[in-house]
């Protein structure tokens, strides 16, 4: 089995760590136990020479880093559209998957006629996703595009705020050549098995982190099964299911979009909750911003827990970093919570072993039982979460007295809001 965390972003991003190179995330993914990366924002004009000269191409497409021991990348990168379709502004990020240097370099060439690309690695075009599709295929019909985190409000092909109701919508009569979606933190394969249209999508899942750390690096990523790692083996999986085994996801209770609510507010609803204000912030009286869940709700045609036919596995993980972190009420890069980290890498060698495969009792003999056991307790689905939303990430319950505090916390954010209210009206 490979395991493959295909969107990826450099330091020339907005919002993302200036400290990220391809040699650390190499790094940190031998840690996290991942087979290959993408090499994130190859149209970039500074990240473009970085990966020239800090990779090297063999003649599968495949980009090894210069060392000992080399670690894998392929050609990636992610690209925002903002257009008007059907009557309705939309605005969808897409990732797109390269198969060479040649081939990358005339999609670079292609998207420079369209609009710059130095002030960002996640670039804003004002061409449709239908445009788009076109562009790459007259250049090779080897690039793959895949609808990035599909279900998140603002940028996802099904998000509420401004995507489409199905994938034909959004590509037309283009839509038999996208092959695949990517779940996105705030949603995991069950929720999208309610939607009897997404049925012919393959899901694949991807971290999109804005660090080089292996707590972001690999929280979402993609199970595959050939036998040997070329780009070809890749996007016969993505486009065929076959070779594609399956997903880790992290609960979708812990991404940012889940439930409904108004994050300068505190307000946070589930879709039920929603429907009883008619999805009106109850302290600004504006619009919530619809998550995840309640898009689901809105497009599913099956009950919940359906499981459809020849469905993928899939995993529902934590980032090992931070469980210890929640667990110890420590930040997640002190000292203390490294020292936790480090005797597990050290003993089962890299991350995803210790969250997927290593028993409780052989954890027991490294770390105290309450992480062992917690560790067990997220791979069963036995831990629960305060639903993250509106930008703002879940947040884990170990115990009562976490979810007492949570309460405590919430009611006394909303007081202070209300405080203000009423202070600014007089």
């Amino acid at each position: 089995m490979f395991i493959g965390d295909l969107h990826i972003h450099s330091k020339y991003a907005r919002a993302c760590s200036k400290d990220i190179t391809l040699q650390r995330l190499a790094d940190n993914a031998k840690l996290k136990g991942l087979s290959f990366l993408g090499t994130g924002d190859f149209q970039h004009p500074k990240h473009y020479p970085d990966i020239l000269n800090s990779l090297q191409e063999d003649s599968n497409g495949i980009l090894w880093t210069k060392e000992t021991n080399p670690f894998p990348f392929i050609w990636q990168t992610e690209i925002s559209l903002m257009y008007k379709q059907d009557g309705k502004g939309r605005r969808i990020h897409h990732t797109i998957l390269s198969p060479n240097k040649g081939v990358t370099a005339q999609i670079i060439e292609s998207l420079g006629k369209r609009g710059r690309m130095d002030y960002d690695g996640r670039p804003i075009f004002g061409f449709s996703s239908i445009e788009l599709v076109e562009m790459m295929r007259s250049i090779s019909e080897d690039i793959e595009i895949i609808p990035a985190h599909c279900l998140t409000p603002y940028f996802g092909i099904f998000g509420s705020m401004s995507g489409f109701d199905s994938f034909e919508d959004c590509f037309k009569e283009k839509s038999k050549y996208v092959n695949a979606v990517e779940t996105g933190l705030s949603a995991a394969p069950p929720m999208l098995w309610r939607v009897s249209k997404f049925d012919k999508l393959n899901l694949i899942s991807s971290s999109d982190p804005h660090s080089y750390h292996s707590y972001r690096l690999g929280r979402e990523a993609t199970l595959f099964d050939f036998k040997q790692i070329t780009y070809q083996n890749i996007i016969k999986a993505i486009r065929t299911g076959e070779g594609l085994s399956g997903t880790i996801e992290v609960d979708p209770n812990y991404g940012k979009y889940h439930f409904d609510g108004h994050r300068v507010c505190g307000v946070s609803f589930s879709p039920e909750e929603s429907k009883k204000h008619n999805n009106i912030c109850p302290v600004c009286r504006q619009k919530l911003t619809i998550g995840v869940q309640n898009r689901i709700e809105q497009l599913a045609d099956r009950p919940e827990g359906f499981v459809k036919n020849n469905a993928k596995k899939f995993y529902s993980l934590l980032p090992l970093a931070e469980l210890i972190s929640v667990i110890l009420k420590k930040g997640v890069s002190t000292k203390t919570v490294l020292q936790e980290y480090n005797k597990l890498i050290s003993k089962f060698n890299t991350e995803l072993n210790v969250l997927m495969d290593v028993s409780l009792e052989d954890l027991k003999l490294v770390v105290n039982e309450k992480i062992a056991e917690t560790v067990i307790k997220i791979r069963e689905g036995k831990v629960r979460y305060k639903p993250g939303f509106d930008g703002n990430y879940g947040r884990v319950i170990l115990d009562d007295k976490d979810e007492n505090n949570l309460i405590k916390e919430d009611h006394n954010f909303l007081k202070s809001i209300q405080k203000g209210l009423d202070s600014f009206s007089h």
